[in-house]
């Protein structure tokens, strides 16, 4: 009988070892879902902030050719004749 009991015991201790590791994984687990929701949230923060540069940069490029730099002046040209065409296009929406 006294065997039976050792073994209990011991299942008993192992089986509490074994609850206390999960939860230690269930907490770090928690840790590191949090830490990738900030850094998927910080990495959306940096898109926004890419694409609000490179408008700034596009705008600055046309601004540049406008002022007679003979860099950028095709692209600049197309961006004015699209404008152009939605100017018309609104127009004769307009007119109808």
């Amino acid at each position: 009988m006294s065997k039976i009991e050792e073994i209990v015991d011991a299942l008993e201790i192992k089986v509490s070892k074994v609850l206390q590791q999960i939860a230690l994984v269930e907490q770090t687990n928690l840790k590191l879902e949090k830490e990738l929701h900030a850094s998927k949230q910080e990495f959306l923060n940096q898109q926004q902030i890419i694409v609000s540069w490179e408008e700034k940069y596009e705008a600055l490029k046309i601004a540049n050719t406008m002022l007679g730099s003979d860099e950028n002046k095709r692209e600049t040209k197309l961006k004015i004749n699209t404008l152009i065409r939605e100017i018309d296009y609104c127009i004769a929406q307009l007119s109808e």
